[in-house]
């Protein structure tokens, strides 16, 4: 049986992810007039960059959690989950000219209802996943005890 990745590696690790989630956002920006919505686009160019910092922030301090192994799991993907999901939707909204239930970054545009069903379920899940990632990571970082390693 393998042993389990240690809180460095799985820190390097999200450092990745958060690159190239940076990274997506940049292409996306790129892309902005070209999207049937190029205002749900702008908003997908900023989800992707600011998400990738966030996960690289995630990363730097993840070796100073004070978690459980199995916190730390949920954790992480909770947080790939969240950012990866939250550049998705905004993206595939600016696509396909979706997103009613983001009405400013929608501006008028509106989905079929398998496109608004598919974003709003993204929306949905991913706040749900960044609160409790921001929990799990507040709780974390409380004085005492010693980090896993």
């Amino acid at each position: 049986m393998e042993a389990a990745p240690n809180q460095a590696t799985v820190g390097h690790r999200l450092l990745q992810l958060g690159v190239l989630l940076f990274l997506l956002g940049l292409v996306t920006g790129f892309a902005v007039p070209m999207f049937v919505n190029p205002r749900m686009g702008l908003s997908s160019h900023l989800e992707g960059v600011i998400n990738g910092i966030f996960l690289i922030a995630l990363g730097l301090i993840w070796p100073r959690l004070r978690l459980s192994a199995a916190a730390l799991a949920v954790g992480f993907w909770l947080a790939v989950y969240g950012t990866f999901a939250n550049w998705l939707a905004t993206l595939l909204a600016a696509a396909w000219g979706a997103g009613s239930s983001m009405p400013i970054a929608a501006a008028g545009h509106r989905g079929s209802p398998g496109q608004e069903t598919l974003i709003d379920f993204f929306l949905w899940s991913l706040s749900f996943a960044m609160v409790a990632v921001s929990v799990l990571v507040l709780w974390g970082l409380r004085k005492g005890g010693a980090a896993r390693s």
